[in-house]
């Protein structure tokens, strides 16, 4: 296997490692501190590319590939993981589920504007009683008429508040569970369909979580995404690529996190030399660069083979595993290679530590990752 980028993919990460330190880095400690959704960046993020990397350029998006995408999902992620989370959602989660299901005249109407960055996307499947079992969806669509009638919430959704489309999931037959679920597309302004309560988070805090409700929501047919009944089950598939997205997140937090733990290591005297001299804090940095060294083979493989068109259920699932919980690691250790320091606001592994956390949680816990591994193995032998 070739594990090289070649020159085009070389210059993205560069361009995106410059984008990232010269408009994220400064602000983000403010951004953080007083949950502030950096909106105003989106524009900038737009005209990157960013906010369309994985589609067609017909289709206003950048034309490329999942090993770039993942390139550029790190070196965000890398200096501010709240805005490599929000490029992630938008991306692999709303604006794929139209990519891959939608029709063609949906995909114009919503896709374009997405992909452009005109627009900004959420996606919602996760509700208060439906998290891990998300099969267990509680909200309903029942038709009248021409259209539909949707009542329920969704919780933990990214751009509940921005978004300017809504993907999400409503049951359309509860006695079918898991079969009897169909994804509709929401537009902003759309009469009973709202934010609701914005979370308070421990990390990510400039990444925008909130609820959205629907009451008596009227929406046309034409805003059914796919076949009825299929929305669980094209849900799942968009997650095999979500996940890779989740695994760059973590894969980006972790190396600034390791950055800053080097060059700490390199500036702090303790005992007359630099810390950096002693192996107890040698042996730290060697596991740190390994494990996400290793992290980083998984996530690009499933890049890869999802690039070349291959199932990645099982590659995904172990990428976004093992690199979440290596993020919470690195982190962790780069807390403790700055003692003190690492405990307050004033160096960057608190926030790191803090923002690592969801990798393990979000797009499925470690827990379901484990058991969709374990599926695919046994069902394989």
């Amino acid at each position: 296997m070739d594990f090289e980028f070649n020159e085009e993919q070389r210059q993205v990460k560069m361009s995106v490692r410059e984008f990232a330190e010269g408009e994220l880095a400064p602000h983000v400690r403010e951004w953080d501190e007083s949950q502030h959704f950096p909106s105003e960046l989106m524009p900038k993020l737009a005209a990157q590319g960013f906010m369309g990397v994985i589609f067609p350029e017909e289709y206003g998006g950048a034309g490329m590939g999942y090993v770039e995408y993942v390139a550029i999902i790190e070196e965000l992620s890398r200096v501010d993981g709240s805005v490599g989370i929000s490029v992630a959602a938008h991306n692999s989660l709303c604006s794929n589920h139209i990519f891959l299901f939608g029709t063609e005249e949906q995909k114009r109407k919503f896709l374009v504007p997405l992909a452009s960055g005109e627009k900004l996307g959420a996606w919602g499947l996760t509700e208060p009683q439906a998290g891990s079992d998300a099969s267990g969806t509680r909200t309903t669509a029942v038709r009248k008429g021409e259209g539909w009638v949707v009542n329920g919430s969704k919780n933990f959704i990214t751009h509940a508040i921005h978004g300017d489309v809504c993907v999400a999931m409503a049951s359309t037959d509860r006695a079918m569970r898991s079969k009897g679920i169909t994804a509709f597309i929401f537009e902003k302004g759309t009469r009973g369909f709202g934010p609701g309560k914005k979370e308070d988070k421990l990390g990510l805090r400039a990444s925008e979580t909130a609820s959205v409700i629907f009451e008596d929501c009227e929406i046309p047919d034409g805003n059914r995404l796919g076949g009825e009944g299929l929305g669980f089950i094209n849900a799942m598939q968009v997650l095999d690529g979500g996940r890779i997205s989740i695994a760059a997140l973590s894969l980006g937090i972790a190396q600034g996190a390791y950055e800053s733990a080097v060059r700490y290591s390199k500036e702090r005297q303790q005992f007359g030399q630099p810390i950096s001299n002693f192996q107890a804090i040698q042996f730290k940095l060697a596991d740190m660069a390994t494990q996400i060294e290793a992290a980083r083979l998984l996530t690009y493989r499933a890049a890869a083979l999802k690039d070349a068109g291959r199932k990645t259920t099982k590659e995904s699932s172990m990428a976004k595993l093992y690199a979440s919980e290596v993020a919470v690691k690195v982190s962790e250790e780069a807390i403790q290679i700055h003692g003190g320091y690492g405990y307050t606001k004033d160096y960057p592994p608190e926030k790191f530590w803090r923002d690592s956390k969801l990798c393990t949680i979000g797009e499925g816990t470690s827990e379901i990752q484990r058991l969709i591994i374990a599926k695919q193995i046994l069902s394989n032998t």
